[in-house]
């Protein structure tokens, strides 16, 4: 039936299709087609920079992350959809992450995987448009195979990137997850809405280890996010003291955002802080046995990162707080665990809490 669809039913679809996702509880729905010549451009020219770090699943599915017919046969258009997730006001973030004692944890992580989230209502909403169409080619995606998310919802209308690579509604900034359904339907595409960080370099100035190194170029190597989550070994020492109390990713350049000021609260409670991870204490979490954080952290994107970066990450924080006999302690019992890669981040916060004139 689908290839027997008139221009008008097709457009007809794609309306029904922006009001099932909002039903769906999607706050943005747009269709793009699958041209993303000019991101094609900037992925090569920043892979080539060294940029992705260890990332290397940036690079090794070679064009298919940027020429989507290439990854999914017969791909005629993406539908592109957005899910606010922010959980909490600005200014109880940002008083989390100004107590130096707090384990801060990026606020997309607080609550159940969006992978899960988001895949299960791409797979409803499909489903929905197969009820109407009949059988379709399709293939929904939430941030798990070669796809250029930021790119194409740019294209479909969700936003612009910003100058810290992140995309932005200027109604409702960008706390938010993306998803994408590729399918062989030939749907009316959106119009790519213009930029509007004007000469704003706020996202820049706060990164508190430079790694946006240029409006819209981010040095992965040096980003927060990459170092306590994507890094499989050790942080540099060098950047170690700039990481402060972020134990998974950073918010920063979010939080400064002006356009964030119209950000919404989440309605969805599946995003909502589990096990109080909105207000993690640095020891209470480094006190944690392997299997309790296993079992804190079942259905959490934070599982991914496992009990070994947890704990190295949460040495470089305790490294970074004022001195104290708790934190002394703390770190003293991890001294001889058995990763070598714990081991170098506690003696290095050791070193930290030891070499302080304040130490109570």
């Amino acid at each position: 039936m689908k290839n027997l669809l008139t221009k008008d039913a097709l457009n007809t679809l794609a309306q029904s299709i922006k009001n099932w996702g909002e039903t769906l509880g999607f706050q943005h729905v747009g269709i793009s087609d699958t041209r993303l010549v000019e991101a094609e451009n900037h992925l090569q020219n920043w892979v080539k920079k060294g940029f992705h770090g260890e990332m290397d699943y940036m690079h090794k599915h070679g064009l298919k992350r940027s020429r989507p017919e290439l990854l999914i046969e017969g791909t005629q258009r993406i539908i592109s959809v957005r899910m606010d997730y922010l959980p909490e006001s600005l200014t109880t973030i940002n008083q989390q992450l100004d107590n130096p004692l707090n384990a801060f944890i990026s606020r997309y992580a607080l609550g159940r995987d969006y992978h899960k989230v988001l895949r299960n209502r791409l797979q409803k909403l499909a489903k929905k448009i197969e009820s109407e169409v009949g059988v379709f080619g399709y293939r929904a995606f939430v941030d798990s195979a070669p796809v250029l998310e930021k790119a194409i919802a740019e294209k479909a209308g969700l936003g612009w990137i910003g100058k810290h690579s992140n995309l932005i509604d200027r109604k409702a900034g960008s706390w938010f997850f993306l998803g994408e359904i590729y399918t062989d339907l030939r749907l009316p595409v959106d119009k790519k809405v213009s930029a509007h960080c004007g000469s704003c370099v706020a996202c820049l100035d706060i990164c508190p280890t430079q790694a946006i190194v240029a409006p819209y170029q981010v040095n992965a190597r040096r980003c927060i996010s990459y170092l306590t989550i994507e890094l499989q070994g050790s942080i540099p020492v060098e950047l170690r003291t700039l990481i402060g109390n972020r134990i998974y990713g950073c918010d920063d350049c979010l939080l400064i955002c002006p356009w964030n000021r119209f950000a919404k609260h989440t309605q969805e409670t599946d995003f909502n802080p589990r096990h109080n991870l909105n207000s993690l204490q640095l020891l209470e979490a480094f006190n944690w046995s392997e299997d309790l954080f296993l079992k804190k952290m079942e259905g959490s994107a934070i599982r991914r990162i496992g009990y070994v970066r947890w704990l190295r990450n949460i040495a470089v924080a305790l490294g970074n707080a004022k001195p104290s006999f708790q934190i002394k302690t703390a770190l003293l019992k991890k001294k001889n665990h058995s990763s070598d890669l714990v081991k170098e981040h506690v003696e290095w916060a050791l070193k930290r809490q030891l070499l302080s004139p304040n130490l109570l």
